[in-house]
């Protein structure tokens, strides 16, 4: 029997955390909820969650110092619940590593098809026996690897939320092909994100900070349409 997947549920209001719990108990998965900060950090370690539903104000620890603990050790997907629909709070919420970020009040089924959506994404696809395909592409000092969500930059493991990788990935399997942030957005987020194509810039602005520009390679900004990933 397969076990369930477990989302760890981090919000100090326990109805709302109730609710959503009931939520995902129905669509089969396992849940657990935390109140602060403090035990979500520990939950990650004892728990082991596949995916975090993380509310960013929370007493002691809030949601965005827990968001850049999480990712220091663990790029398991999060999705972040608040109350702020700034601009400025959604980009930071994604430039610390968060997957996906939701306004409250929000929509039942839209929270359990964003949590559907980035398992999908961060799970790889169940390998078919008569067809073993590897979804790989490699360059001087940099090998990207979709099947098994894996970086390997100048010989190192380079860890990185789904997102990321999937965008480098994306970028890298078609080398010099220029596309567009609205291309970008709808080929890796998908018709259920709905967001604002900063999102891409600031994914591209985190990975330039893991993957430099080499001799051979680089990410590539076409000012005014998008990027490219440009061999050499």
């Amino acid at each position: 029997m397969v076990n369930k997947q477990k989302i760890l549920i981090v919000d100090d209001d326990a109805n709302i955390a109730e609710l959503i719990s009931l939520y995902l108990t129905k669509e089969c998965f396992d849940t657990m909820i935390v109140e602060d900060g403090e035990s979500a950090l520990r939950a990650v370690d004892t728990f082991a969650p596949n995916l975090i539903l993380l509310d960013l104000m929370l007493p002691g620890i809030d949601g965005y110092q827990v968001c850049r603990e999480v990712r220091s050790s663990s790029s398991v997907p999060i999705i972040m619940l608040s109350a702020k629909g700034e601009i400025f709070d959604k980009v930071l919420g994604l430039e610390l590593g968060a997957d996906d970020y939701m306004e409250k009040p929000f929509d039942s089924k839209e929270l359990v098809a964003r949590v559907k959506a980035v398992l999908r994404r961060y799970k790889p696809t169940a390998a078919v026996p008569a067809k073993p395909a590897v979804e790989c592409v490699e360059y001087p000092d940099l090998t990207i690897n979709k099947t098994n969500y894996s970086v390997m930059y100048m010989g190192k493991n380079v860890d990185m939320p789904p997102k990321e990788l999937e965008l480098l990935y994306f970028l890298a399997a078609s080398p010099n092909h220029v596309f567009s942030r609205e291309q970008l957005l709808d080929q890796i987020w998908g018709y259920e994100y709905i967001g604002d194509t900063r999102t891409v810039d600031v994914h591209i602005k985190r990975l330039r900070e893991k993957i430099k520009d080499h001799a051979n390679w680089k990410i590539a900004t076409i000012w005014g349409i998008g990027y490219k990933f440009e061999v050499r």
